[in-house]
C-alpha cells in the first residue's frame, strides 16, 4: 500500500470565507499516482473546515448565513471562550457544526463522488495562513 501526503495552504481575505478545493484535491491524487484507495482532506486549524456539498453559490450565502444566527461573531462576551483575549469563540462552534474532515473514495484513479458533490473548504477566524491536509492511501 503506498500513502501520499499534501498541504495546501489558504490566506482568506475576510474572517468567514468558503472556497472550492475540489481541484486541488485532485490534483493531489494526480500526483500520488494511487488508483484505488481512500482519501482524507481535514482543516488543520481549530477554526477551519473541510465539508462536501454543492458548489451553489446560494447555498453557500445559505450556509454563512445560518451559522451566523447559530454562532454569532457579536457580541464577542457572549463566548467565555473570548475571555482569553481571543475574539474567535464563535469561529470554533461553527466549525464544530461543519466537521474536521472528509473522506472520500478513490476508484479508477479518480474522487469517487455523488452527483454535485465538491469539496470545500471553510474558514471562520481568517486572514493569516492556515492548512489543509490532503493525506492518499491505496494503491
Amino acid at each position: 500500500m503506498k500513502s501520499f501526503r499534501k498541504e495546501l495552504w489558504f490566506q482568506t481575505p475576510h474572517r468567514r470565507d468558503y472556497i472550492n478545493i475540489t481541484h486541488e484535491v485532485e490534483q493531489a491524487l494526480k500526483e500520488s499516482g494511487i488508483r484505488e484507495g481512500l482519501c482524507l482532506v481535514n482543516a488543520m486549524h481549530i477554526t477551519a473546515s473541510v465539508y462536501i456539498n454543492d458548489a451553489e453559490p446560494g447555498l453557500i450565502a445559505d450556509y454563512d448565513e445560518w451559522l451566523e444566527q447559530l454562532a454569532p461573531h457579536e457580541p464577542i462576551t457572549r463566548y467565555r471562550h473570548n475571555n482569553t483575549g481571543e475574539d474567535n469563540g464563535d469561529a470554533h462552534l461553527k466549525r464544530q457544526i461543519m466537521g474536521r474532515e472528509v473522506v472520500i473514495a478513490v476508484t479508477n484513479g479518480k474522487l469517487d463522488f455523488g452527483p454535485w458533490e465538491q469539496i470545500h473548504y471553510a474558514e471562520f477566524d481568517g486572514r493569516r495562513k492556515k492548512r489543509v491536509l490532503v493525506k492518499i492511501i491505496g494503491e
